[in-house]
């Protein structure tokens, strides 16, 4: 219908879908009436598939390396999947993408007709914060829930380790096997990585980590408590700048590349996404340079959105902890 159909077509197979209402507001998770399969989200929504264990799951490119390692494979994915500079999306995780349809890569980018033909049963995406769930543009929300009943893991002003257990928790009730060898070596490891990390931060008292993002125009300082990584690793014990919300949302303070010397550093975390300059680019600001940190080499990759499982973070607070034992104190 919709190959030859165009708008028509599309227009019709989403009135046949009905308007999802059911599907997010059914009550809390578990089994449904008629072998229905549910499962609540952070949104307090209840996602119910009809017939048993949804297969055809579209989600976010995160959302989808962490189900992937789980062993749920997903058919569809959306948001920042391209590499980034000639090398893999730190994103991607071990999705095969030559295996999935992307619905699009660029904020905003979501292609209604390819979603339509994959015949999704479920949509899985990140919230900072809830409710709108990531890479969902609004002008098409609307649309896109009609055709399939959705769920949103909340991965802002918490804890790393609930969305991780959230994430866990969906990766069981998808069918995922949680005892297999992978999946308990993850764990452990990053099990092991926490406690060391913790035992280092004890150590490496008065360190202080600035967690940052730039363009063109600013330096970007995390407000640490709005990213559940950096909420995390301070209930660890890290000591980070902590930058003032500069907006509604709270997740940055706006420096002016003249004021990025506001916050005294000894150790500076780097967004390492698409659209954040690299380290190179960020050579050319003068104001960069002079940092004391910079000029020490005591800066590190920030995975701002690594995958939610313990095989994605445990590489993480192994970095961290390495990069902590090194760093001098400078101020």
């Amino acid at each position: 219908m919709l190959a030859t159909g165009g708008a028509l077509g599309l227009g019709a197979l989403l009135a046949a879908c009905g308007d999802g209402s059911s599907n997010e507001d059914s009550g809390a998770g578990g089994k449904g009436d008629g072998g229905a399969w549910t499962f609540e989200d952070d949104r307090g929504k209840t996602a119910e598939v009809e017939g048993g264990r949804p297969k055809r799951i579209v989600a976010y490119i995160s959302a989808a390396a962490a189900l992937h390692d789980y062993g749920i494979e997903c058919v569809g994915v959306f948001g920042p999947s391209k590499p980034v500079r000639g090398k893999p999306n730190p994103q991607v995780g071990g999705v095969d993408l030559d295996k999935v349809t992307s619905l699009g890569s660029a904020f905003g980018e979501f292609s209604l007709e390819r979603y339509a033909k994959l015949r999704p049963e479920l949509l899985i995406s990140n919230m900072f914060p809830p409710p709108n769930l990531w890479f969902v543009p609004d002008e098409s929300k609307k649309k896109i829930y009609e055709l399939a009943p959705s769920i949103g893991i909340k991965g802002s002003n918490t804890s790393l380790l609930d969305p991780l257990r959230r994430y866990e928790q969906l990766a069981k009730a998808l069918g995922g096997d949680l005892s297999s060898d992978k999946v308990t070596a993850a764990k452990k490891r990053f099990e092991k990585a926490e406690k060391r990390l913790r035992e280092v931060a004890k150590k490496r008292r008065g360190i202080k980590v600035l967690a940052m993002t730039g363009d063109g125009d600013n330096m970007y300082v995390a407000v640490p408590d709005s990213y559940c990584d950096l909420n995390y690793f301070k209930d660890l014990g890290v000591e980070f700048v902590e930058g003032k919300k500069s907006d509604k949302w709270g997740f940055w303070e706006f420096l002016s590349w003249e004021k990025a010397d506001k916050y005294p550093a000894d150790l500076i975390m780097i967004d390492n996404r698409e659209q954040a300059l690299t380290p190179a680019e960020l050579a050319k600001k003068p104001t960069w340079r002079r940092l004391p940190a910079v000029k020490a080499g005591q800066t590190l990759t920030w995975s701002m959105e690594e995958r939610y499982s313990y095989a994605g973070y445990a590489p993480r607070l192994e970095a961290l902890a390495t990069a902590l034992e090194k760093a001098d104190k400078l101020r």
